[in-house]
C-alpha cells in the first residue's frame, strides 16, 4: 500500500472514529424524555445526568490528555474505544438513574480521552486537513448522533436500546481496526507525571482570553442547554410528542455551527467574533419568542441563527487565543481554554435544571436566554469599542 493511500485511509478512520464518539455523546439527548417517563426523575436529575458527562470529559482532558505523547497513539485510542464499548453496555442495561449516570460518567471520560488523542493523531497524519477535521467533525458527529437516535426512537423498535447496540458494533469494529494504523509517535518517559492536572495560560495570552471569555461562555452555555433541556422546552412550549424534536434541535444547532466554521475558516478572528456575538444574541431572542408563542418554525429559525453564532463564536475565540502561545505553551493554553469552555457547557445547565424545579422550565429559560443575550451583546460592544479605539489611535498617528 502506498504511503499516500495509507495516510488517506488513516485520515478517514480517525475522522469517522471522532465522529462516532461525538455522535454517541448526543445519542441520549432525544431519549431523555423517555428516560424521564420510565425512571420518573425531574429536570434537575436530567441536567445532572448531562453534567456528569461534561465534568468527566473535563477530568479526562486534564489527566490523560497528553498520555498518548508518552505511550503512543494506538494504545490510547484503543483504551478510549474500549471504555466507550463498556459505556454502551451500561446504557443498554440502564434501568435506574444510577446506571444512567454511571454510563454517562464512563462515556464522558472515554470521549475526553478520545478527543485528545484523535485530535493529536489527525494533526500527526495530515497537517493540512487535520485542523479542519478537528474543528468540524465533533459538531457533525453531535448532529448525526442526535438526529440519528431521534429517527430510530421515532420509527424503530426498542428506542432505549437499538441506538446503543448499533454504536456498540461500530466501536468493536474500530477497536479491531485501530491496530492497523501506523504509529505516529515514539514512546517517551514521563507517562505517570503527565497524569498530574496542570493549567498554564501564557502571560501574553491572558488579556485576550479574558476578553473572549464572555462570548465563549455564552456559546458553550447555549450548547449545554441544547444538549440537556432544549428538547424538554420544545415539548413544554408546543406540546409536541415527537421523538425527532430532541435530535433535530441539536442537529440544527451543531450542523449550522460546523457550516459556519468551514465557511469562515479564512476570516480574521475579530470579524468572526463580531458576527458570532450578533448572531448568538439575535438567535436566542428568536428562540425565546418561539417558545413563548409556541411556534416550532420560529424556534428552529432562532436555532439556525444561534447556530451561526455558535460556530462563528467558537472559531473567533480559538483564532484569537491560539496564535498568542509559543509552541511549548499551546498545550497548557488549550487545556485552560477547554476547562473554561466545558465548565460553561455543564454548570449553567445544571443550575437551570435545579431552578426549573422551583420556577418552572419556561421562566428558567427566559432568565437563561437573557443572560446569554447580555453576554453576547457585551462581547460585541467591547470588541466594537476596542476596534474603534484602535482606529482612532491609528488615525492620530503622524
Amino acid at each position: 500500500m502506498s504511503s499516500s493511500h495509507s495516510n488517506r485511509a488513516s485520515l478517514w478512520f480517525l475522522a469517522i472514529t471522532l465522529l462516532s464518539f461525538l455522535a454517541a455523546s448526543t445519542a441520549p439527548t432525544p431519549l431523555y424524555h423517555l428516560y424521564q417517563e420510565q425512571l420518573q426523575f425531574s429536570a434537575a436529575i436530567l441536567t445532572l445526568v448531562f453534567a456528569v458527562y461534561a465534568l468527566s470529559l473535563l477530568v479526562a482532558l486534564l489527566t490523560v490528555g497528553s498520555l498518548s505523547d508518552h505511550l503512543g497513539r494506538k494504545p490510547v485510542i484503543f483504551t478510549a474505544v474500549l471504555l466507550n464499548i463498556v459505556a454502551m453496555l451500561l446504557f443498554i442495561q440502564a434501568d435506574s438513574v444510577g446506571w444512567l449516570i454511571s454510563a454517562r460518567v464512563l462515556q464522558g471520560f472515554a470521549t475526553g480521552m478520545a478527543t485528545a488523542v484523535l485530535s493529536a493523531t489527525l494533526l500527526d497524519t495530515d497537517r493540512q486537513q487535520g485542523p479542519l477535521i478537528n474543528s468540524v467533525a465533533p459538531l457533525i458527529g453531535m448532529a448525526l448522533g442526535g438526529m440519528g437516535c431521534g429517527l430510530l426512537a421515532e420509527f424503530a423498535p426498542a428506542p432505549l436500546h437499538l441506538t446503543y447496540w448499533l454504536l456498540l458494533v461500530l466501536f468493536v469494529m474500530q477497536a479491531l481496526y485501530v491496530w492497523r494504523l501506523p504509529e505516529t509517535v515514539s514512546r517517551q518517559p514521563g507517562a505517570w507525571a503527565s497524569l498530574r492536572p496542570t493549567l498554564h495560560v501564557p502571560v501574553q495570552a491572558r488579556s485576550t482570553l479574558w476578553r473572549v471569555l464572555p462570548l465563549n461562555t455564552a456559546t458553550w452555555a447555549l450548547g449545554g442547554f441544547y444538549a440537556s433541556l432544549a428538547p424538554s422546552l420544545v415539548r413544554t412550549a408546543t406540546g409536541s410528542t415527537s421523538n425527532l424534536i430532541g435530535g433535530a434541535t441539536v442537529a440544527v444547532l451543531t450542523l449550522t455551527g460546523a457550516s459556519m466554521i468551514f465557511t469562515l475558516r479564512n476570516w480574521p478572528a475579530g470579524r468572526a467574533l463580531q458576527l458570532g456575538a450578533g448572531s448568538l444574541a439575535t438567535g436566542v431572542a428568536l428562540i425565546l419568542l418561539g417558545a413563548h408563542g409556541a411556534s416550532l418554525p420560529l424556534f428552529f429559525l432562532g436555532t439556525l441563527v444561534a447556530g451561526c453564532g455558535f460556530g462563528a463564536g467558537f472559531l473567533g475565540a480559538l483564532r484569537s487565543v491560539v496564535p498568542l502561545a509559543l509552541p511549548h505553551e499551546r498545550a497548557g493554553l488549550m487545556s485552560a481554554y477547554y476547562v473554561l469552555s466545558y465548565l460553561a457547557f455543564c454548570l449553567p445547565s445544571l443550575l437551570a435544571g435545579n431552578l426549573a424545579r422551583t420556577f418552572g422550565l419556561m421562566a428558567t429559560t427566559e432568565g437563561y436566554g437573557v443572560v446569554l443575550i447580555l453576554l453576547a451583546l457585551g462581547a460585541w460592544l467591547a470588541h466594537w469599542l476596542r476596534r474603534s479605539s484602535g482606529a482612532c489611535s491609528a488615525a492620530g498617528q503622524p
